[in-house]
């Protein structure tokens, strides 16, 4: 059902989890991208973004999340891919701006008791399912993506029990053979004696921001505060891969420095080094100072090909932005909505 309340009649909306660790994850990538989330009361379930003033905040579960990015009623919203893709309907009406939000991982997966020993996997828990007297019986929260896998591994004859709490236990208790769950690291499954198939994996997750495609389509502050929310948390993302490196070195001119780092080192920086002379207190005209952005897991190797060369003084810094010309998932956004870019 289609918001009662046009989304160009009232503030535009961003919605986040109210509560657990993607709640806590949430407000801390927002804030460490310079969208820092400010409730001065935490019984409320609003709040605001300085740095985007016309951008309201809402706090939901997050499959209501969800509906509420599908029915319009929301603009924007960041949830887990698991919850969006059991919930999100097949009209298209939500479009994902950001798939790879690095937190909340996890994945959808089957798991069985220990005791199958011959069901360890798809072809074994296919014979299985064959040999049953009733419907493979499997608990989940996820019936619709778990049904859609089943289908797909030719497991026709099953049955999907729903289940809002703990479903480790339901093979102990009998009301299900196997279940479908999230499994991060795997000690719960280990704990209850459950067992997860390295092959049923349904669906990898992690979290995502996701918009109100007819919003964006409609409304010019919408789409405007898309690009803003995509330039920050690109940014960020690129940046934390990387780090600043500055070295001082010996030699001739800038040029002759920059073809030792093109010849013998792995990296260059984003387009090439930034080199800029040393004044130093002898007037020695041949001392330079090197920028390089490496890699975080490049760093070691770069700072051993600097030192053969020549670099001493070597200094590290995190970098707290990278922005593109152009953030890629925008223009894919724009691609989406067939909206020629400004």
């Amino acid at each position: 059902m289609p918001s009662t309340i046009p989304s160009t009649t009232r503030p535009v909306r961003l919605s986040l989890p109210s509560k657990g660790r993607l709640a806590e994850d949430t407000l801390a990538l927002l804030s460490d991208c310079g969208l820092k989330v400010y409730k001065p009361n935490e019984r409320q379930y609003e709040a605001l973004i300085p740095a985007l003033p016309e951008l309201v905040v809402l706090f939901q579960r997050p499959a209501d999340i969800v509906a509420s990015v599908r029915d319009g009623s929301v603009d924007f919203g960041i949830s887990g891919l698991d919850v969006l893709e059991e919930h999100r309907g097949d009209n298209g009406d939500i479009l994902v701006l950001h798939d790879e939000l690095r937190y909340g991982q996890c994945a959808l997966t089957l798991a069985v008791p220990e005791g199958l020993e011959t069901a360890r996997d798809l072809p074994g828990l296919r014979a299985y399912a064959a040999g049953l007297s009733h419907p493979l019986r499997v608990a989940t929260k996820y019936p619709k993506l778990t049904g859609r896998y089943l289908d797909q591994q030719g497991i026709s004859s099953y049955n999907l029990i729903y289940a809002e709490g703990t479903l480790e236990t339901a093979p102990a208790i009998g009301y299900a053979d196997i279940i479908s769950d999230l499994v991060s690291s795997g000690q719960t499954l280990r704990d209850n004696r459950l067992f997860p198939l390295p092959d049923g994996v349904i669906l990898r997750s992690q979290a995502a921001l996701v918009a109100n495609k007819a919003a964006l389509q409609n409304n010019p502050q919408a789409l405007r505060l898309a690009r803003h929310l995509l330039e920050y948390i690109e940014a960020h993302l690129r940046a934390n891969e990387n780090l600043a490196v500055f070295a001082n070195m010996r030699g001739a001119s800038p040029e002759e420095i920059a073809d030792r780092i093109f010849n013998e080192c792995s990296v260059s920086g984003l387009q090439g080094p930034t080199i800029s002379r040393v004044l130093v207190k002898s007037h020695d005209p041949n001392w330079y100072a090197v920028n390089i952005i490496v890699r975080r897991d490049e760093l070691f190797k770069v700072i051993g090909e600097l030192r053969a060369i020549g670099g001493s003084g070597v200094v590290v810094q995190p970098v707290t932005y990278i922005f593109e010309e152009e953030p890629p998932r925008y223009a894919a956004m724009l691609k989406a909505l067939k909206i020629e870019a400004a």
